[in-house]
């Protein structure tokens, strides 16, 4: 299963899983990344770090090792 880290910028995923546990996968959660959300992957920094998303209709930055803890499907 491909993770957000591996999407390219202009490609909406469909989040079917959230891996990690305790405070990351909650924190995560707490910004509205949640199974079922729609994502849109707006930019990606020169170095891979943060890669900027939209999610329920707000910008949102995550770090790369927090992206590669999402797993998604193309939408």
């Amino acid at each position: 299963m491909p993770t957000l880290r591996e999407i390219k910028p202009g490609g909406s995923v469909t989040v079917t899983k959230i891996n990690g546990a305790g405070p990351v996968k909650r924190r995560i959660m707490e910004m509205g990344v949640t199974n079922g959300v729609d994502i849109h992957v707006r930019k990606v920094a020169p170095l891979g770090d943060p890669v900027e998303i939209t999610v329920r209709g707000y910008e949102l930055s995550l770090r790369k090792s927090d992206a590669e803890l999402i797993e998604v499907r193309l939408a």
